[in-house]
């Protein structure tokens, strides 16, 4: 079936369908509050913790949705559930832009959490792995590419309404560019799957049931993907008070933690490049290297530090491809959809607390502990992955 909805659309055009509309996805819903909290907490006077908290529930939100996202898409195809996240979204931002009190933003974070499950990208891949099957990995490279430029567009996009048309209009102008742009994007740029219906009979079986000798591997997987989602959210959350907890000065650290972008693009070109000829388990693997050596470059000086942030980018923008790429290579393309709903309903749970987590590391024991901490998670991770290699070469000889 696969080859049959290919034909529908061209590899480009589906690529850059859902490239673009990841961006805004991303840009308008995880990146959102670095820009939006000051102006929300200056114009209501809500606290910052509460504020920031919407997006933790978010998260959470998006993960308990994570595995009847997956059935929905093996069983209708990408194109319905994309669409109807771009509509989700743009009804969670018109709530926030009207909210009035917390229990009416939090309810919008809830609405933007389903719109974050349904069209963030995990179901994006799982999309790609219907559409293209064993042949997906260059798309979702792709598409990561497109993804890593989310918060390089938005983050001045969105500063830019604050400035002109205040916090509540820029969650408005999101809502309209979703129905405008986002969902003609999906509903004509994706290919329609007549026989989604047809292939979920035979993929929902399996998918719902995983075999005792794919059983530890799925367990390995997941683990290693929750543990390195917590890592990269802590970091990502916690990089600039990390690094100027260390002595550096606040420009400085800017100018550091900017480095983390252009190397998850950097990292996914170097990847569409060279890393087809692999298994994308090696990928991954490198991902977690690449962490835990970067992680442990952050205690040295100014110079090493700005290399370390280098590596972390690299192996953060490669594990992006991984998460996608990895589990469909291990299981294939029947009930991948499922299979990448089930893996993200942990990851995405525990994604929920990492912020959290992190503050309390650093407040109860200080920048140190918390780097040595997440070293150690980042070194766990590694084993974790290499667990996996015997179980990717049988898979490969047997295919």
């Amino acid at each position: 079936m696969s080859v049959a909805i290919a034909a529908q659309r061209s590899r480009l055009v589906v690529t850059t369908t859902v490239g673009l509309a990841q961006i805004l996805a991303w840009g308008s819903s995880y990146y959102l509050i670095s820009v939006l909290a000051k102006p929300i907490g200056t114009d209501t006077g809500w606290p910052l913790s509460w504020i920031v908290g919407g997006l933790s529930l978010g998260f959470l939100v998006s993960g308990l949705v994570s595995p009847k996202v997956g059935h929905l898409i093996e069983g209708h195809g990408g194109r319905p559930v994309l669409a109807a996240s771009a509509v989700l979204l743009s009804a969670g931002l018109s709530m926030l832009a009207l909210a009035p009190n917390i229990p009416i933003y939090f309810a919008a974070w809830v609405v933007l959490g389903g719109a974050m499950g349904a069209g963030l990208y995990d179901p994006a891949f799982s999309t790609l792995g219907r559409i293209y099957g064993d042949s997906a990995r260059g798309a979702i490279t792709q598409v990561t590419l497109f993804g890593g430029f989310a918060s390089t567009v938005c983050w001045p996009l969105s500063a830019l309404m604050v400035d002109h048309i205040g916090w509540r209009g820029a969650c408005a102008a999101y809502a309209a560019i979703h129905l405008l742009v986002t969902l003609p994007l999906y509903w004509f740029g994706l290919p329609a799957e007549a026989g989604a219906r047809a292939t979920a009979q035979v993929a929902h079986g399996p998918a719902q049931t995983i075999r005792p000798d794919h059983r530890t591997v799925f367990l390995l997987l997941a683990a290693g993907l929750t543990l390195a989602s917590v890592i990269m959210t802590v970091v990502s959350i916690h990089l600039l008070t990390i690094l100027q907890a260390r002595g550096i000065a606040l420009a400085a650290a800017v100018g550091l933690g900017a480095l983390v972008g252009p190397s998850q693009v950097g990292a996914r070109i170097l990847e569409t490049l060279f890393g087809r000829k692999v298994h994308p388990i090696w990928s991954m693997v490198a991902s977690t290297v690449l962490v835990a050596v970067g992680l442990g470059m952050l205690v040295g000086a100014p110079g090493i530090v700005g290399f370390g942030i280098v590596l972390y980018g690299s192996g953060s923008g490669i594990r992006s491809i991984a998460r996608g790429t990895v589990p469909l290579a291990l299981f294939g393309r029947e009930g991948y959809a499922v299979l990448m709903g089930k893996l993200a309903m942990p990851t995405l749970v525990a994604q929920a607390a990492s912020p959290f987590l992190g503050a309390v590391m650093l407040d109860r024991f200080g920048t140190t502990t918390t780097l040595a901490v997440l070293g150690i998670a980042a070194v766990v991770n590694i084993g974790l992955v290499v667990a996996l290699v015997p179980f990717a070469a049988v898979q490969h000889t047997q295919r």
